[in-house]
């Protein structure tokens, strides 16, 4: 009787409390279901975070960065409005750096839409000058502009920033879309506990009436299922965990190969890692919750 007694608190970790429910350890769909959810949960939460991340690293990048171009057919003018402006903008607070950008390079960026015979063709091209603004003086650029026009009217200044207001918006929504499913997919996981639970409960009645009749309390019954579940919600959890890991390594490299500084600051920093990490032990939590939720409210309508 001291096993199952309303006062006892230790027999749902004996031996004998194991071997209440015969089926074998990860018996039943459940794991792989789950598994399943949480590889999806993954992917959607890495690029979430992956996305927040690259915006951040973006709007650092890129706030603080304009492109002044001077366009002008004749060369001797517009190289000497390019000189001074760029000794204008070396002098003004907040700059980090000034580059002039050569003729030859601007030449090879215009190749692949002109070909290689019109660029090299003595085809006039504006003079450039990319300026960096040191973190948190992006406000300078404002006293840039008004340097640039005083100097020449032919001068246009291109701040990086207002390119990132459309990107932004992109970004957020996908950010939101990534959050919601996540959270369809952690819903998705606790129906199915929920339908685990009560198939356990159906299976196992003939023992539940026995505990009852012997003193068990539903807490305690409740207890023995969650342990199983809890069980079989973390070895699905960590299986999803370690697939979506592998195909974001995959995904990494790909991104990789590309080359691309857009793409390439798509990345998960440590810290999104342990993030990640998480999501089996929360989803373990959830699953314990639902299934003692269900489980007790479950007994106390049969009662």
């Amino acid at each position: 009787m001291a096993l199952f007694g309303r006062g006892s608190g230790t027999w749902l970790t004996s031996a004998a409390g194991r071997r209440l429910l015969p089926e074998g350890w990860l018996s039943g769909p459940m794991p792989w279901v789950i598994a399943i959810m949480m590889f999806l949960m993954v992917l959607a939460a890495a690029a979430g975070l992956a996305l927040g991340f690259a915006a951040r690293g973006l709007d650092a990048h890129m706030s603080g960065q304009i492109t002044i171009q001077i366009v002008d057919a004749n060369q001797v003018r517009r190289d000497d409005a390019a000189r001074r402006i760029a000794t204008a903008m070396g002098k003004l607070s907040g700059v980090e750096s000034v580059r002039r950008i050569g003729d030859a390079e601007i030449t090879q960026l215009l190749q692949p839409w002109l070909g290689a015979g019109l660029a090299d063709n003595d085809l006039p091209v504006p003079a450039m000058i990319d300026v960096a603004f040191a973190p948190g003086a992006e406000s300078g650029i404002k006293a840039a502009e008004a340097t640039v026009r005083a100097i020449s009217p032919r001068a246009r200044v291109d701040a990086h920033g207002q390119w990132l207001t459309p990107l932004a918006g992109l970004i957020g929504s996908l950010r939101w879309l990534a959050a919601v499913l996540v959270l369809l997919m952690a819903a998705a996981a606790a129906f199915t506990v929920v339908l685990a639970a009560r198939a356990a409960l159906n299976t196992h009645q003939a023992t539940i009436d026995v505990m009852h009749h012997l003193g068990s309390s539903d807490a305690q019954i409740a207890r023995l299922f969650q342990r199983r579940i809890a069980t079989d919600a973390l070895f699905g959890g960590l299986v999803g965990l370690l697939l979506a890991s592998l195909v974001i390594f995959a995904v990494g490299d790909r991104i990789a190969d590309v080359g691309s500084d857009l793409l390439g600051s798509v990345d998960l920093p440590p810290l999104a890692w342990a993030m990640l990490a998480l999501l089996p032990l929360a989803g373990t939590l959830l699953a314990m919750l639902a299934a003692r939720l269900t489980i007790i409210l479950a007994l106390r309508r049969r009662l």
